[in-house]
């Protein structure tokens, strides 16, 4: 049960129409192609109901950020398209923004955080194709955007906001027109990622008056969920930390509009670990040959917290976005493979004499046990020398023999993956 709205909540009447939504769409033509949705054999074994994905990975920006930005500059007054308009985004709606500028034959100027992937930069750098400028500033998205909103002032241009606006949520919404286009089948489930929550504000929106009986779940990364504890206070949180390696999701605070919005259209809200993330990338991928980035993949992850519920069921997830550096390729394995319990560290002190290094390997280590680090320096004037080991299991259960075998055979060690102050120094 959604709480009640505390009384210092923002709340708008604000709610996207039907016709703003098919305008929205006529604009777009302009731009876009229909995405696919798309039936996934693997998924729909997997889970045994028909899971169907709606490609907004294939959009011309690679993400369905294109949909907003250009409604949303399109809408603009002759005088305000002239002066140039600003912007703030980790990426993706800085693509469909400098896309839009290209277009139209705007200038633009775009904020983007420092840590943003530098695939995601260079894409930016493309699709506007000299009609954008770049600025990194700020560790997140909110930094930047306060800065993109300063510079906007001083320069009396617009801001293109990523989430937070009429035209960008009836913009997203036209997903939502083209999936009830695209099928014929009563669907029963929606998995929607969040981020800001435009997406499923305008999906929701369309949804609740066109298809009223299908649940729809927002999907956040559990170390950015930010609707989700916004909705269980029944007040906008902004979250002090976030974990921003789902970067296209990860903002501390949503949209006042979404807000409003999402929580009177949502079934519910789910957080997702980021290591689930990361193994749903590397199976899409492997499976399936599709590459998702770790927003993209937020409404494949959750699956698994619905198993039973969706179990006979008709369910579409939404694919947001496949702007992945491939750069990223090993920390994504590494986080999957520590979410599986596959991979584990440990600090041993082995006794500084010869064979000790034998013993562990033969005597501890089991046969299918995989060294994947090892640093360790000899002292002389010690007795006992610490070797930061890294090991990887073919079952998560095997850690437990190895963990046994150390302590029967007298090697003394601590072990890392439960230890945050010290784990956040290996990946």
């Amino acid at each position: 049960m959604i709480p009640d709205l505390a009384e210092d909540t923002p709340i708008s009447n604000y709610f996207p129409a039907i016709e703003d939504i098919l305008k929205a769409n006529i604009r777009l033509k302009e731009v876009i192609e229909p995405t696919p949705l798309m039936a996934n054999v693997n998924l729909s074994e997997d889970y045994g109901a028909t899971v169907l994905l709606k490609r907004e990975d294939l959009q011309v920006v690679r993400s369905y950020k294109i949909r907003g930005a250009y409604n949303k500059i399109v809408s603009l007054s002759t005088e305000e398209q002239r002066a140039g308009i600003v912007c703030a985004s980790a990426g993706n709606h800085a693509q469909g923004v400098a896309f839009s500028c290209r277009k139209l034959g705007i200038q633009g100027k775009i904020f983007m955080p420092v840590t943003t992937p530098q695939q995601k930069i260079r894409q930016v750098t493309v699709f506007g194709k000299g009609m954008v400028e770049i600025v990194l500033t700020g560790d997140t998205y909110d930094d930047t955007c306060a800065t993109a909103r300063a510079d906007a002032l001083a320069n009396h241009r617009v801001v293109i906001p990523p989430f937070d606006d009429e035209k960008i949520i009836e913009g997203q919404a036209t997903v939502a027109l083209e999936i009830l286009e695209q099928t014929q089948k009563p669907i029963d489930y929606l998995f929607v990622p969040i981020g800001g929550g435009g997406l499923i504000s305008g999906i929701g929106s369309y949804f609740k008056k066109l298809s009223p009986k299908t649940r729809i779940i927002g999907v956040e990364p559990e170390g950015a969920a930010a609707m989700k504890l916004s909705v269980e206070q029944g007040k906008i949180i902004t979250l002090e930390k976030i974990n921003k390696f789902v970067d296209g999701a990860a903002v501390q605070r949503v949209g006042d509009l979404n807000f409003s919005i999402a929580r009177q259209i949502a079934s519910e809200f789910v957080a997702v670990p980021e290591g689930k993330v990361c193994s749903v990338i590397l199976k899409l991928y492997n499976e399936d040959a599709i590459v998702v980035e770790p927003a993209g993949a937020l409404s494949v992850a959750v699956l698994d917290q619905f198993r039973k519920q969706i179990r006979g069921k008709t369910v579409v997830c939404i694919i947001s976005g496949s702007n992945n550096d491939i750069t990223r390729t090993e920390e994504i394995k590494e986080r999957s493979m520590l979410y599986e319990g596959l991979k584990h560290y440990f600090l041993v002190s082995f006794p500084q004499r010869a064979g000790a290094l034998k013993e562990f390997v033969v005597d501890v280590l089991g046969p299918d046990d995989d060294i994947t680090l090892f640093e360790y320096s000899k002292k002389n004037s010690r007795e006992k020398g610490p070797a930061l080991i890294g090991l990887v299991v073919k079952q998560k259960e095997d850690v437990n023999g190895i963990m046994q075998r150390m302590d029967e055979k007298r090697f003394h060690y601590q072990y890392l993956n439960d230890q945050s102050d010290l784990f956040q120094y290996l990946i």
